[in-house]
């Protein structure tokens, strides 16, 4: 793998700039690996980081650089967990999904909320979900980048995108802190999990939670943007989704239940996390085709942006 540097520039390889960056002593030792391992670069310092990027600006832009990331994942990831930490989303989708697949509840509901004015209590989530950050495991080996075909499965006809801001860690964790925990994101990318509407709702009543309906496919942006640049306003980030180049909806990441590094410390209670292991923070309000009433078809190319990190295009075939 070759990694880049954004500079003012261009992109420019992450070995010339440690090359040119005149380290000595534990800092050579400590870059050692970082020119093919993203996970690993974002791991070191914030000084020595702050070295390399400055090293970079002196060196001639790889004109290549752009296209070859389209097809290129960022990093490999170790596993994938995705919570769900918006209610706001939680409760909307579940009322897409009562729309479209459940046309009675959906009237009931709707005469509920209008005469209450409040919601409808089955729409909301689970008692456990204020009780502590929930997550499934999804399919590390089923992620796909910017520019990747998606291709619908056979078995359903709702596929959905789900707009997400990812984050990956850098250093391990185990049994942490909110703090600690927090500290030990490495970078952010854009995250869109895909997936079967038609057939989830049978999987989350197993009692087993999403199976096929979210292994099939998941994508996240090509470029993995570095934690100090994210984690101060990870909360303040504006999103949008358009599909077919029409805007679909405005999003932000503000209101979750829970901070990051709630979330992941909730992750590492008695288990070990390793650098490299991807999370998603779950879908932002109004993120999902199920929220806005407009799935995906075949020859859909969906776009995910979020303010400060990037975007994510994907066409369904």
């Amino acid at each position: 793998m070759r990694i880049e540097l954004e500079a003012p520039q261009g992109w420019v390889s992450v070995a010339a700039a440690i090359a040119a960056a005149n380290l000595s002593g534990r800092d050579v030792e400590l870059s050692g690996q970082t020119s093919a391992d993203t996970i690993a670069l974002l791991a070191l310092p914030l000084e020595l980081r702050a070295r390399i990027q400055e090293a970079a600006r002196n060196i001639a832009a790889n004109a290549n650089a752009e296209a070859a990331a389209a097809s290129a994942l960022p990093f490999t990831p170790r596993s994938f967990r995705d919570f769900m930490l918006y209610e706001a989303h939680a409760i909307d989708a579940a009322r897409g999904f009562v729309r479209r697949f459940m046309p009675a509840t959906a009237r009931i509901a709707s005469a509920y909320e209008v005469v209450t004015r409040r919601t409808f209590p089955p729409l909301r989530p689970s008692a456990l979900w204020y009780r502590q950050p929930i997550y499934y495991m999804g399919n590390h080996l089923t992620i796909s980048t910017d520019g990747d075909d998606i291709a619908i499965p056979h078995y359903t006809n709702a596929l959905d995108y789900e707009l997400e801001l990812g984050f990956v860690l850098a250093h391990p964790l185990r049994d942490a802190t909110p703090e600690a925990a927090e500290a030990a994101i490495g970078g952010f990318v854009v995250l869109n999990d895909f997936s079967a509407r038609d057939v989830q709702l049978a999987e989350m009543r197993s009692g087993f939670g999403p199976q096929k309906a979210k292994h099939f496919a998941s994508a996240i942006s090509a470029v993995v943007v570095s934690a100090d640049e994210i984690l101060p306003r990870w909360n303040e980030l504006r999103g949008s989704v358009s599909i077919n180049g029409q805007p679909v909806a405005e999003c932000a990441t503000q209101n979750a239940r829970w901070s990051l590094g709630e979330a992941l410390a909730h992750a590492s209670a008695g288990e070990q996390l390793h650098p490299g292991e991807l999370f998603g923070t779950g879908t932002l309000p109004g993120g999902s085709g199920i929220e806005a009433g407009r799935l995906l078809a075949r020859g859909d190319t969906v776009t995910l942006a979020i303010d400060g990190i990037g975007t994510l295009s994907n066409q369904i075939t």
